[in-house]
């Protein structure tokens, strides 16, 4: 592992009227700024609802390992030199073991780190297709699943730490127990994975830390437990009872 712990400093914390803007005013986060976030194991799921924080979490943890909020490579190789923080991300701190603190201080090439996103994932599928560093597949020909799945296999192919933010966006079931797949041989390569996700395909990935982000603030819990998969298995037994106060 590379990251054991986020926090936020003392002397950064936000004022008390900073506290009462956005994004401070989400459970999770305000919850990150008292207690900070451990990470047990290799693989890490923050699961919760839209609005829940879980993506903001997981732009301010890739922030504090030096990547870019956008997506992409660790700072000063994606073409961005100077990447503007997100306000969690400008004073989330990480907590490095040996192994992250050697690869952020060693050379350029020795820096395996990468953050993926939805909304910027796509623009790298069409644009980096062949690029020295990325892939060598015209991923703008592929459909969006079969360019993702070019990119995980790509960029995640050796022991780094790497966020993904809902990467199930463009994946098919099949597509997504692949990726499950990728994941659980990073974790036992000696690679970091915190993953933001609405799937429960994905946060069954066998050995992961699952971490529920909601209105509570977030804590730990199993994949059983989660209110993500109880909500899929009462609709896929009995759709109905869910439409019934959808569709009149």
């Amino acid at each position: 592992m590379f990251v054991d712990r986020v926090s936020v400093p003392e002397g950064l914390a936000p004022d008390r009227a900073d506290r009462n803007r956005w994004p401070f005013t989400v459970p999770a986060v305000a919850q990150l700024l008292n207690d900070g976030m451990s990470f047990t194991r290799p693989v890490t799921f923050l699961v919760g609802e839209n609005g829940s924080g879980k993506s903001t979490l997981v732009e301010a943890i890739a922030e504090s390992f030096k990547l870019d909020a956008r997506g992409g490579r660790l700072a000063r190789v994606h073409g961005r030199p100077d990447p503007t923080k997100t306000p969690l991300g400008e004073i989330l701190r990480a907590d490095t073991t040996r192994a992250g603190a050697r690869m952020l201080a060693g050379p350029r090439r020795n820096k395996k780190g990468f953050f993926l996103r939805a909304e910027t994932a796509f623009d790298m599928t069409e644009n980096l297709g062949g690029v020295p560093g990325y892939w060598d597949e015209d991923t703008s020909a592929m459909s969006h699943g079969e360019g993702f799945l070019t990119m995980f296999q790509a960029m995640f192919g050796t022991p780094g730490f790497y966020l993904m933010d809902e990467p199930e966006a463009a994946l098919s079931f099949s597509s997504c127990l692949q990726l499950v797949g990728l994941m659980h041989r990073l974790g036992e390569s000696g690679a970091q994975v915190v993953c933001a996700t609405h799937s429960p395909i994905l946060a069954s990935t066998p050995g992961a830390d699952i971490i529920e982000v909601g209105e509570h603030g977030f804590h730990r819990t199993s994949w059983e437990d989660l209110e993500l998969v109880d909500h899929w298995r009462r609709y896929l037994n009995n759709p109905a009872a869910y439409l019934r106060h959808i569709v009149p």
